[in-house]
């Protein structure tokens, strides 16, 4: 069901049948006095779009750029005609045969129509709200198009993890070591050193021990610090180039006119 938000946008459009068969365009929304709700399409129909004729508006759909019924073509045709110029409004016998082509329930309108506090029947939109729904109220005609709005929205394309691991690495280091080695010396006997020489016993055993020492690498290890590391994010802007397709609507003039025939 097309619903009042939507009936501005339904104004003018072209009515498709249930078999996809164009029928006419809409040009009026009929409302019912007793509820204030919209209630009928009034389709104007024929080769030079003469004839009008109603639709339930609670059957139809408006799908993107036209409406569509649950109805063949003629059973839409042959539909009780009504003069919408004859002050506006339909009247209960009108109504009445509307509901019965339908095969719409006649009894619960009734009892809607009528109760307490509510009077009268359908009627189609005044001025104001012709204006306010989209229908013109003299015989221009309304031309629209499309406007392409393009924003943008974010999508994640990848991750990037920041992983710390341990890698053993040989190294090398020259480090001087020195060590005592055993060197055996002679020294002649010399008036200086003749009473050092002769101060033990002329013959005897003797036994003289030297350590010998030296120096042998050893390692420690100690952790320093060297850097910090953090993963950042950096906006790089490009610019890319949208295509699409917008619609716009061209108005003909057609017939006996004193303007030269064109598109607006």
């Amino acid at each position: 069901m097309i619903t009042q938000e939507q009936i501005p946008m339904a104004i003018d459009q072209p009515v498709f049948d249930a078999a996809g068969q164009r029928v006419g365009e809409v040009k009026h929304v009929f409302f019912d006095d007793a509820t204030d709700q919209p209630e009928w399409l009034c389709i104007r129909t024929g080769f030079f779009g003469t004839r009008e004729t109603f639709v339930p508006l609670r059957d139809a759909e408006l799908v993107r750029d036209h409406v569509e019924v649950p109805y063949d073509k003629d059973r839409i045709k042959d539909a009780p005609s009504v003069d919408v110029d004859a002050g506006g409004h339909l009247s209960e016998v009108q109504e009445r045969e509307l509901y019965s082509y339908y095969g719409m329930d006649w009894g619960h309108a009734w009892q809607r129509a009528n109760e307490p506090g509510e009077t009268g029947w359908a009627h189609t939109a005044g001025q104001g709200e012709r204006e306010r729904l989209g229908g013109a109220a003299d015989d221009a005609m309304t031309r629209s198009e499309e406007q392409l709005h393009v924003g943008t929205e974010t999508h994640e394309t990848g991750r990037v993890r920041l992983r710390k691991y341990v890698v053993t690495e040989q190294q090398q280091v020259s480090v001087p070591v020195s060590h005592e080695e055993a060197r055996l010396e002679r020294e002649p006997i010399t008036e200086e050193n003749r009473d050092e020489a002769l101060a033990g016993p002329e013959i005897s055993e003797a036994e003289h021990e030297v350590i010998l020492h030296e120096e042998r690498p050893t390692v420690s290890k100690t952790t320093v610090p060297k850097e910090r590391v953090r993963l950042t994010t950096e906006e790089v802007v490009d610019e890319e180039t949208i295509s699409e397709e917008v619609r716009k609507e061209r108005i003909e003039v057609e017939g006996d006119t004193d303007q030269s025939r064109g598109a607006y």
